[in-house]
């Protein structure tokens, strides 16, 4: 249906289709692997089989790596289970690493791959909508800590990425909804008729037969820019992260028992607020933030009361410079600041702003 190529140190390709598992085993066997990993969670076992059985009759030899759902897996100690799995089975440098999952798994065996022999090679299978639009494209991994959100990782470009819309109608619709933030989000930063999209028919932009294909190709096409020229977030990659200064406060608090998309939502209004206030948008794109996430059933408000723990949260974000917390904000629909260092008072007057 659709290839995107992400340019940059180490190219590859997006491949957007239903049905890839063949072309996921192709990949591999052109990659010159004479086994792989499966890093999967516990509830997809069984088209973790599937992929395997092609892989086999491809003479690949795969080794089942199953790990903790969601953020349970982005440990330290999952990590190295899997390194000592890899150790064990004897992979060098030639063989590969399949990451299919949610975006959890993506980013662990990402990181994996990334530190195994200082490097093998990656594929990614994306199974939910946010791994599709946000987790598996772009090369960034990393596992959680104590102190924080993906605070341990590697840039490590995949060799491949494979979002096959049919794992779409496997997904719960709590799931869609979640993803849906990471497409909102690219529609604010760089591509209006994202949100044009949404605005037409909610119902419509979350269905795999109606809107979201091209929602999908669209959010990836952003992302493929950005990260095409600058893999490392040296500057503008920067724009991703539109809404996770505050997201990721919120995941921490809540001990990431918020979906990540939920805690992206709310920190999109306020990011959002915190702008207005400054005058660098106007009342109506606040509104467009509302209307938006909430007519697909995001969330965007937060309890009130909790403003220092989430303060402490984003004290220890990883964009932060010389101790000035820093936001990307917008100046308009498709247009990217950045807000750095702003008073106390400036992020309590939004967070009063989005609280219930």
């Amino acid at each position: 249906m659709a290839t995107i190529t992400v340019k940059g140190p180490s190219p590859y390709d997006v491949q957007i289709d239903r049905d890839l598992t063949d072309q996921v085993a192709a990949r591999v066997k052109e990659l010159g692997a004479g086994q792989a990993a499966i890093v999967h969670q516990p509830t997809l076992a069984a088209p973790a089989r599937a992929l395997a059985e092609v892989l086999n009759a491809a003479n690949i030899r795969v080794t089942m790596a199953p790990v903790p759902d969601a953020e349970a897996g982005k440990t330290l100690e999952v990590a190295g289970k899997l390194w000592d799995t890899l150790g064990n089975e004897a992979f060098t440098r030639h063989d590969v690493i399949i990451g299919f999952g949610g975006g959890a798994a993506t980013d662990l065996a990402g990181f994996v791959a990334a530190a195994w022999m200082r490097g093998i090679k990656v594929v990614q299978v994306p199974t939910t909508l946010l791994a599709m639009v946000d987790a598996a494209v772009g090369g960034k991994t990393g596992i959680n800590t104590e102190a924080g959100k993906n605070l341990v990782g590697a840039f490590h470009e995949p060799s491949g990425v494979y979002i096959d819309l049919d794992r779409i109608y496997t997904l719960d619709p709590d799931e869609l909804i979640a993803g849906s933030a990471e497409v909102i989000k690219t529609g604010f930063i760089a591509d209006e008729r994202i949100l044009e999209i949404f605005e037409a028919d909610p119902e419509k932009a979350l269905d795999v037969d109606g809107d979201l294909p091209e929602l999908i190709e669209r959010s990836v096409v952003v992302k493929a820019k950005v990260v095409g020229e600058d893999l490392k977030e040296s500057g503008l990659r920067e724009m991703l992260n539109y809404g996770h200064t505050f997201g990721h406060a919120i995941e921490k608090r809540e001990n990431y028992q918020w979906r990540h998309g939920h805690a992206v939502a709310v920190g999109m209004m306020f990011v959002a607020h915190l702008a207005h206030n400054r005058g660098l948008i106007n009342d109506e794109i606040v509104e467009r933030h509302r209307d938006i996430l909430q007519s697909v059933g995001l969330p965007t408000t937060y309890p009130a009361g909790a403003f220092d723990e989430l303060y402490e949260g984003m004290l220890h974000d990883k964009k932060n410079r010389d101790g000035l917390i820093r936001f990307v904000a917008l100046t308009g629909v498709g247009e990217v600041t950045r807000i750095e260092g702003p008073s106390i008072e400036e992020l309590q007057a939004a967070y009063d702003a989005i609280s219930e």
